[in-house]
């Protein structure tokens, strides 16, 4: 099997790492890497912002659910959406500058999860482990602040890379019959797919957890979605630029 392919079926979560750092040669490499994802319209609205002081990761680690590794990899990024750089030129070209749009913040947004995971990618085939941190949207003013992000830009997520210090099992995900359709939208036999899935999760979060009760994978989704999720992220995307117009 073409060894790409294998290595991008075998990602996982790493929260656990070494103190090694990882070369300044390296991790540039990584950022050029990253560079090289496909970007909308040329937009590049991608910033970003290597966070190295302790005392920053410190704070950003308990808005983020006192997720630790925050703290000890090895790097730890925040992905911002950045509107802003494009948007400081419109007024020198001639235009008025229009980036309150909903396209041009899906743009940004898309544009941050593709370099991402051009940087995931090209730092796992160098033996680096990472982890995506979302909950750096927990409180993403207190993230703004800490981090001086002007209007225009927001962070989408944290990334921690550094070398792995455990090896997790990799966590199955749905079958393709699920989530590959043909022609249109349809649901046939997706009932009876997901119950064998959702067995395969309780089990593997059984054998995660050391024997510990397990939950599956539609009870994982059902309480996601039927509770609120950070419905602060709209006034504070619109207090940032983002208009949604």
């Amino acid at each position: 099997m073409n060894p790409t392919i294998e290595l991008l079926k075998k990602h996982r979560s790493i929260r656990k790492f070494t103190a090694q750092p990882i070369p300044p040669a390296l991790l540039n490499e990584l950022f050029l890497a990253a560079q090289s994802a496909a970007t909308s319209s040329f937009l590049q609205g991608t910033t970003i912002v290597r966070v190295k002081s302790p005392e920053t990761r410190a704070l950003i680690a308990e808005s983020a659910g006192n997720q630790g590794y925050v703290k000890s990899a090895a790097e730890f990024l925040v992905m911002c959406a950045d509107l802003k750089r494009a948007g400081n030129y419109c007024i020198k070209n001639g235009f008025a500058f229009e980036g309150q749009y909903t396209e041009q913040f899906i743009i940004a947004t898309v544009d941050v999860a593709l370099l991402a995971q051009n940087l995931v990618i090209a730092a796992e085939s160098e033996g680096l482990g990472i982890c995506y941190i979302g909950g750096i949207r927990n409180d993403p003013q207190r993230v703004t602040e800490l981090l001086d992000l002007p209007l225009g830009v927001y962070p989408v997520f944290g990334l921690c890379l550094g070398y792995p210090d455990q090896d997790p099992e990799i966590k199955p995900r749905l079958p393709l019959s699920v989530i590959v359709k043909e022609e249109t939208y349809n649901e046939r036999g997706n009932e009876e797919d997901v119950r064998v899935y959702d067995e395969q999760i309780e089990e593997y979060y059984k054998q995660r957890l050391g024997g510990g009760h397990g939950i599956t994978w539609s009870q994982q989704v059902s309480k996601l979605l039927g509770e609120k999720s950070r419905p602060h992220m709209r006034d504070y995307l619109k207090n940032q630029g983002f208009k949604f117009q």
